[in-house]
């Protein structure tokens, strides 16, 4: 065999390698695109009810927070009312109420004040920088201020 020959065979199998490695390649190739598209495929039959699910679930909390909106306007004003009768309430029996019982504790002190058994009360007494003054000379000294 010649030099041309042995490069002719060489040049044939070097190709022959390059072709197989290239079908390898492709083979694996298609193999990873069908799987791509399968994985597709069950994705988008998983994902359409899920959206629908989805949506559902969005929808039904929307009408859930319309219906808790709805309690919580209803709530506002009964609160408003409630304030409004409170408030009509304590104008209404409030004076009075004080009125009667200003007038119940007058009536207790005065006859209170008329029970002979009560003994009565000493008279206070003033301290003045460390001494005591009896309350005559207190109630002389507060007239005669009075006077001046």
């Amino acid at each position: 065999m010649s030099g041309g020959e042995v490069a002719g065979i060489l040049v044939a199998v070097f190709w022959a390698i390059l072709v197989s490695f290239l079908a390898v390649a492709l083979v694996r190739l298609a193999q990873t695109l069908r799987a791509t598209t399968k994985l597709v495929a069950d994705v988008t039959d998983q994902a359409v009810p899920l959206l629908a699910d989805a949506s559902a679930a969005v929808r039904s909390a929307q009408t859930q927070i319309d219906r808790v909106d709805s309690i919580a306007s209803d709530v506002q004003e009964v609160t408003s009312n409630a304030s409004a009768l409170s408030t009509t309430v304590a104008s209404t029996f409030g004076g009075p109420l004080v009125k009667v019982a200003a007038f119940g504790y007058g009536v207790r002190r005065a006859i209170a004040g008329r029970k002979d058994d009560v003994p009565a009360k000493e008279p206070r007494r003033t301290v003045i920088v460390g001494r005591t003054v009896p309350a005559a000379r207190r109630s002389k000294r507060n007239n005669r201020g009075k006077r001046d």
